[in-house]
């Protein structure tokens, strides 16, 4: 499968570090792709270097304003004009998404995925995969948006919040 995931670039503490190692080598021992911003930095670049060296492969989706700090030896780059052009990019190219810890940017990656699912204009998986308690606000909101009415379907039609890589992976597998 390809894979797409959202995280950041930044870098991070062990407590989200180990779960991005974690995720990477079960995805690449699966033998799928990563579909990823494609930065060879801080959590990104945990993640790659965990699925390339468990066999997967690596499909970095990078933005022009970035490229300096794009992987060199991702077995494809592609660089795109802006970040709108990278998300729809990043969408395109995967099979399902993984959101996993990260800022600002992850956040809006992650609410624009679940907007175009919302509306029908994607039917692809999607996972929130929060590390240490990382998303429980974010859970929190989304199970009161349904509860209250603002969502058109279940939540358990939009998103499945994993605790682990293994049960991202699982619930994935089931999916597709």
């Amino acid at each position: 499968m390809n894979i797409g995931v959202f995280l950041s670039a930044a870098d991070l503490s062990e407590e989200y570090t180990q779960p991005a190692r974690e995720f990477g080598k079960l995805m690449g021992e699966g033998g799928h792709t990563l579909v990823w911003g494609g930065s060879e930095s801080g959590l990104m670049k945990v993640l790659a270097d965990s699925v390339q060296e468990a066999g997967g492969r690596l499909v970095g989706v990078s933005v022009e304003f970035l490229q300096h700090k794009a992987r060199k030896n991702a077995d494809e780059m592609i660089v795109t004009v802006d970040l709108a052009a990278r998300k729809a990019e990043l969408l395109r190219r995967s099979d399902a998404l993984v959101v996993m810890v990260g800022g600002t940017g992850t956040l809006d990656e992650a609410t624009e995925i679940l907007e175009l699912k919302k509306h029908g204009l994607h039917s692809k998986p999607v996972v929130l995969l929060g590390s240490a308690g990382f998303y429980d606000g974010l859970e929190l909101q989304l199970r009161r948006m349904d509860a209250e009415g603002f969502l058109p379907l279940p939540l358990s039609q939009l998103v499945h919040f994993a605790s682990d890589g293994a049960d991202a992976l699982a619930y994935i597998g089931e999916q597709l």
